[in-house]
């Protein structure tokens, strides 16, 4: 009989996923032990098959009363040493948002699986929508930052599910998977690797053997630098005496000066924005017209750079994979010669086209491809290439 942590890993090679079920595997083979959710369309399917596999490897998965309890149970299952997460939909991020900021105010690791649906209000379940990424970045009061992750197929559910694992461990704030209800029912093959080499690319959850006095971040007066300690966990000596949800020092008591609170929870992510940001450059390198895409869209703009490339236009793709914290200076610097600038997203208002344009000459057009509850064709933006290109 198999011990409960062979059951942890898939048998290695290739498998026909959901995506919602590649998700909850890569987060699994990360480390989960806890999930805490309550069924909502179109994620459901997560909670539905961690309620079988968590038991298998002595984890725990508990259907909450609601999305309040959700959440609440998830970082006090972090608090206490355990790899936690939840997945729901747009209305349930919405309920959630004041526990996620008093999570990023004691930086708790856990992971939020958004599977995206039309708003707003109920919307239509089993349709995507890309509009929750505002709510993503300003999850709850307060000023704070977030990383969010943007896969674009099954694959990429499976592996930067764990990468998103790894982030929250590392620099403890809220880590976002933007999936939406396409790409969580999606079904593909995922190529799961040998345990051994998944268990190489996993942070564990440890603590240091001589817990320090500073269990929260905190800026080094000599070096300038953001400290980020590993993860406090209740119930061992790594834990503070005192465990607050105000503006705290590193040794948890409160802080007089909350400015400097307040520094340390965006810079101790904006300082590492390099080692977060994850992209994808195709064909930029003479690229005189540049798409910006994340997620879903961005499948059917590399069909359409390849299309356009054969009849000579030069386009090249800048993908976004983190999409928080917005990389400024790297999308500044790729779209800095450009003819034009083009961002296909499935919203209307074009959240990340906003963004782009912050940091994009006046003078640069930004042409946004605006589709809700429908798929990008290659056509849709193949057509707007033309148009710049003439």
């Amino acid at each position: 009989m198999s011990s409960s942590s062979d059951k942890r890993f898939l048998p290695e090679g290739r498998h026909l996923l959901m995506g919602n079920i590649a998700m909850v595997e890569g987060a699994i083979s990360a480390g989960l032990t806890f999930f805490g959710g309550y069924p909502i369309t179109p994620s459901t399917e997560a909670i539905e098959h961690l309620a079988k596999r968590l038991p298998e490897i002595g984890g725990c998965c508990m259907q909450m009363e609601d999305e309040l309890a959700s959440i609440n149970s998830v970082i006090g299952a972090s608090l206490v040493g355990a790899k936690s997460m939840t997945a729901t939909s747009g209305p349930g991020l919405s309920l959630m948002t004041e526990t996620i900021s008093m999570a990023a105010n004691l930086e708790i690791p856990f992971v939020f699986c958004d599977v995206q649906r039309t708003g707003p209000g109920t919307g239509l379940v089993t349709e995507p929508h890309h509009n929750d990424l505002g709510l993503m970045r300003f999850s709850g009061n307060g000023e704070f930052q977030v990383i969010a992750i943007a896969p674009m197929n099954c694959q990429e559910l499976f592996d930067l599910t764990i990468t998103a694992f790894n982030y929250a461990e590392t620099y403890r704030c809220p880590v976002f998977l933007m999936s939406d209800a396409y790409l969580g029912h999606l079904h593909e093959v995922v190529n799961i690797p040998p345990k051994e080499e998944i268990l190489k690319r996993v942070i564990k959850r440890e603590s240091p053997e001589d817990a320090p006095a500073r269990v929260f971040s905190y800026k080094d007066r000599e070096t300038g630098e953001y400290v980020i300690p590993k993860p406090p966990i209740m119930g061992t000596d790594y834990c503070p005496g005192l465990f607050i949800h105000l503006p705290h020092g590193p040794e948890g008591l409160p802080t007089p000066k909350p400015m400097e609170f307040m520094e340390m929870m965006i810079e101790k992510i904006k300082s590492n924005i390099d080692k977060i940001t994850m992209v994808d450059k195709y064909k930029l390198e003479d690229a005189e017209i540049v798409i910006i895409a994340y997620g879903l869209p961005v499948r059917t703009s590399y069909r359409a750079v390849e299309i356009a490339r054969q009849e000579g236009i030069k386009v090249g793709l800048l993908r976004l994979i983190t999409v928080w914290p917005f990389p400024d200076e790297l999308v500044k610097e790729v779209v800095k010669d450009a003819k034009a600038v083009i961002v296909p997203e499935l919203n209307y208002t074009g959240i990340i086209a906003e963004q782009v344009q912050r940091v994009t000459k006046l003078t640069t057009p930004i042409i946004k491809i605006g589709k809700v509850a429908e798929f990008h064709h290659p056509d849709d933006i193949l057509k707007v290439i033309k148009e710049v290109a003439k």
